[in-house]
């Protein structure tokens, strides 16, 4: 059988040294997921699996490295989290798998379904791609070289959650290392496999590799495709028959679609320009979604969000070709700012601010709008002011639209620590773009 490897989470100093993680109610989770990780290894030692624990003073890289150093055939990986929220009410259970790997999905939902069995009054949010997160992948997922999940049992910041750890630490322990185990039994190590690979549907005369249900490709081709990954230190690359591979999912972050062809056994990559452009934040620019693309892809997310504003696709089509926006990313940002219009913030749907816009005199729930259409019009225009020195077409709407330097941020980038104190708004803004490409199959 083989071992578990066992981070609580990185840069988890419990003394102070470096970052303590989310804190809430006079804890840390540093020093409530050191407890958990020790409490499961004990539990899975006591069963007769060897366990091995990642030191906690380590950054995130170096814990990536240190398990990529140790880590072979048959191991699997875990990182244990806790989640905050400004919002004391979000709560629940969530386990990340990467992307598009139907084998570490299945691990997912084992480990979720093991643990809530244990604690039914844990709430799941489910097994999700690390797509789901905010920006768009999650590092302990991708850049392993053993199968890996990330779990985050709870929010820290609820108070039912921090209730259910304190009482039944033990038994979220138990439910996590029932679902390692039945992963060491169900998931054996399997020898690496050849695979072909298609470029924009025509056959690739080199083979690829699957190692542990990802498709691996020789990094030749990467430069073959004008990318330079060779250059990338977070691209994770393995040594197999005298030829170097890496993870062709690692592709997405250059904007090269990637699939698999169950049918002829092999990993597909297509590129799309105009989609590759809009990746690249131009916020001034066509779109290539659909209105049923960008609803489809709002019901991914939140499966209601259709019912209050059935049209707000079409009318960020409709506005923001009248000034020359990219529809697409402005869309992507109204579902960063509304959380796919779940509005978990102070600003209430019924202001129709699909911006996170401020209002004149500093109202903390923000501007509010008469419609949804003049709400779309004024995000459009306020990312018009960033972008372009240009005239608006119609009549001004945006609250503070004179406030803003003309052209200042012609990226949604540089909207990073302008727009949204987070210095990686322009990140999330992309990674949600990305996504809805994905889902639109345009990625």
């Amino acid at each position: 059988m083989g071992r578990v490897l066992l981070s609580a989470g990185h840069g988890g100093y419990e003394n102070g040294v470096l970052d303590p993680g989310i804190m809430a109610a006079g804890t840390t989770e540093a020093r409530e997921m050191i407890w958990l990780r020790e409490a499961t290894a004990q539990t899975l030692q006591r069963r007769g699996i060897e366990v091995l624990t990642v030191p906690d003073d380590l950054s995130l890289q170096q814990t990536i490295a240190w398990i990529n150093a140790r880590g072979r055939a048959g191991d699997v990986a875990l990182e244990i989290h806790l989640d905050g929220s400004s919002n004391p009410a979000t709560r629940g259970t969530t386990v990340y798998f990467i992307a598009n790997n139907q084998v570490r999905q299945t691990q997912a939902e084992i480990l979720l379904r093991s643990t809530l069995a244990r604690v039914p009054q844990l709430l799941s949010r489910g097994a999700l791609p690390d797509t789901a997160t905010g920006l768009g992948n999650r590092l302990f997922c991708r850049q392993l070289t053993v199968p890996s999940l990330l779990v985050e049992v709870g929010f820290l910041t609820n108070e039912t959650d921090r209730t259910i750890l304190k009482n039944q630490g033990w038994g979220i322990a138990t439910g996590l290392s029932d679902g390692l185990q039945q992963i060491l039994l169900e998931f054996p190590a399997q020898p690496y496999s050849s695979i072909q690979i298609e470029v924009n549907n025509q056959r690739y005369p080199e083979r690829g590799v699957l190692i542990n249900g990802n498709s691996y490709i020789p990094i030749d081709l990467a430069d073959r495709l004008g990318i330079k990954v060779a250059t990338n230190p977070q691209i994770v690359r393995v040594r197999y028959q005298n030829i170097v591979y890496f993870k062709a999912i690692d592709l997405r972050q250059y904007n090269i679609s990637v699939g698999w062809n169950s049918q002829t056994r092999a990993v597909t990559l297509r590129t799309n320009l105009l989609v590759s452009n809009t990746l690249k934040g131009q916020i001034m620019g066509l779109g290539s979604t659909v209105d049923a693309q960008m609803l489809t892809f709002l019901r991914a997310f939140n499966p209601n969000a259709g019912s209050q504003f059935p049209d707000l696709p079409r009318l960020y089509r409709e506005e923001a070709i009248t000034e020359g926006v990219n529809f697409d990313l402005a869309f992507a940002q109204m579902c960063v700012e509304t959380d796919f219009l779940q509005f978990p913030g102070p600003t209430k749907s019924s202001q129709n601010n699909f911006g996170g816009l401020g209002a004149l005199g500093g109202n903390p729930e923000g501007a509010s709008f008469a419609s949804a259409r003049l709400g779309v019009r004024a995000h459009i225009q306020h990312l018009k002011a960033y972008a372009s020195t240009e005239p608006l077409a119609n009549a001004v709407v945006d609250p503070r639209f004179s406030f803003v330097p003309r052209g200042v941020a012609p990226t949604v980038a540089l909207l990073s620590g302008r727009w949204e104190a987070d210095m990686n708004y322009g990140d999330k803004i992309l990674s949600r773009t990305r996504q809805l490409y994905e889902v639109s199959g345009l990625l």
